[in-house]
This record gives C-alpha cells, sequence and structure tokens, in this order.
C-alpha cells in the first residue's frame, strides 16, 4: 500500500490506535500488535510520560511506534499548550495530538481554542494533529496555521456510531490540503472502510477495539478494514447508476429470445 506522510514521517500503516479502556497493559500491547499501527495515542493525564517504566507506557515499544500524546482532559488551549510542552519536556516528543474539550458530556471538541492553541504549538515547534468537530471552515484555517493534520470526529468520541458527520468530512477532504484523519465515533470495521474510501488519509480508533469482547481479533478486523478501503480509494469505482446495467451485454439470441 501506499505510503502516509505526516510532517516529514511516513507510514505504512493509515490506523492509528488509542490506548484508553483496556482490561490490561498486556491486551493492550496485543492489540496494537494485531492492528499494524505505527502511530499510538497516549493521554497525558493518565501516564507519567517521564518515567519510561509507567506502567502503559512500559507495555509500547517507543522503537516500533510513534507515541502521539493528546491533550485529553484540556478544558481551554492554554491548559493544552501547557500540557503538550511539559510532555515534551520530559519526553522529547515534539508531536501532539490536541484536544480542547470543555464541555464534559458530549466531549465535543471547542473550535476558537483549538485554533488559539494550534498557532501557539506550531510556533513552538510542535508537529500539531488537532482534533475537530467536522468543521471544513475551522478545518482550512488549521491548515493555514500549520497543522499537520486535521482530526475531524465521525460521531461523539466513543460513541461508536460511524460516520455521522459524512458529508461534512467530504468537504474537509475535497479541500484539504494535509493529511485528513478520521477520529471518534468510529465503531465497526465497517465504519473505517467507509472513511477510507471517501478518501480519508487514515483513521484513529480506540474504543471500539478496546472494549470488543475480543481486542485483538477486533484490532485486526480495523486493520485489514483500513486496507481495503485504502485499496478501494485508490481503484477509482465507477460510481453508482440510477438504472441497471447488465454485467455481461445482451447477446442476439437472448434479445430474439
Amino acid at each position: 500500500m501506499d505510503k502516509l506522510l505526516i510532517a516529514d514521517r511516513q507510514f505504512s500503516s493509515r490506523l492509528f490506535i488509542g490506548t484508553g479502556k483496556f482490561s490490561s497493559n498486556e491486551v493492550m500491547a496485543r492489540a496494537i500488535e494485531q492492528s499494524g499501527s505505527e502511530m499510538v495515542t497516549v493521554a497525558l493525564r493518565r501516564v507519567d510520560i517521564e518515567n519510561e517504566n509507567d506502567d502503559m507506557l512500559g507495555a509500547i515499544d517507543r522503537e516500533r511506534y510513534l507515541l502521539l500524546p493528546n491533550t485529553s482532559g484540556a478544558r481551554d488551549g492554554d491548559e493544552a499548550v501547557r500540557l503538550a510542552r511539559l510532555a515534551r519536556s520530559a519526553s522529547g516528543i515534539n508531536w501532539v495530538k490536541l484536544e480542547v474539550t470543555p464541555d464534559p458530556y458530549y466531549l465535543l471538541p471547542d473550535a476558537t481554542e483549538t485554533l488559539k492553541a494550534t498557532k501557539v504549538l506550531v510556533d513552538d515547534g510542535f508537529v500539531v494533529l488537532p482534533y475537530i468537530n467536522a468543521d471544513p471552515i475551522l478545518a482550512k484555517k488549521l491548515q493555514d496555521a500549520g497543522a499537520a493534520t486535521v482530526m475531524p470526529l465521525a460521531s461523539p468520541i466513543g460513541s461508536n456510531q460511524g460516520l455521522k458527520t459524512r458529508s461534512a468530512i467530504e468537504i474537509i477532504i475535497d479541500q484539504a490540503t494535509v493529511p485528513v484523519v478520521v477520529d471518534a465515533g468510529l465503531g465497526l470495521p465497517s465504519h473505517a472502510a467507509e472513511a477510507m474510501e471517501m478518501g480519508a488519509d487514515a483513521v484513529l480508533v480506540n474504543t471500539a477495539i478496546a472494549t470488543a469482547e475480543d481486542p485483538c481479533q477486533m484490532a485486526n478486523a480495523f486493520r485489514l478494514a483500513v486496507e481495503a478501503g485504502r485499496m478501494g480509494y485508490l481503484a477509482r469505482g465507477a460510481g453508482e447508476s440510477k438504472q441497471a446495467n447488465a454485467s455481461s451485454p445482451l447477446t442476439g439470441f437472448l434479445r430474439d429470445a
């Protein structure tokens, strides 16, 4: 499969995976391996990123996976910037998944604060991957501000509802000058395949894998779905038709009959 380029780094896998909600660190590690992912997100509020022996971090092979700290739980842009800087100071990692979610119930991102924080972090040398509502105007502003990707939600975090924002994501993909990573709400491998067939560059999945009865098998299923969806997109299907079209052209004797 073709490579995904974000900032100055290439990825063979277009499936990114989160680390929350797994029943154990051992299950998490096996699921990450089965997913084929090369980028793993960790919530800065849940780990001691300065300590490589942190229980969760110790289960992740940092030589094999890019660790992507996220600012989950930040209520405004200033708090998100502070978390990102603390993580970089402790770990040397200058990549950050920017999340600003002041609403504790729906966990929807704050557009104004996200844009403000993106500008600050880009100027500070970070590779910023902002999590956003499926807002094409905001996506363009973030691109102009120097974001390395845009990450529109498919549906609310952890809801497993699938692509409820499909129409808006299609516009974001059409206008994108940076990779589009569909993030949040993908509950089934078919949801991931659909996003990839639309032309998304990657997807990020956590809850659907972590809370499955068999997380490792589900991780593998998402891996295959992402690969199939990408190949389907690259194959450029013929598109829909309003009427039937015979698979085999009718021959004379069939018409006569």
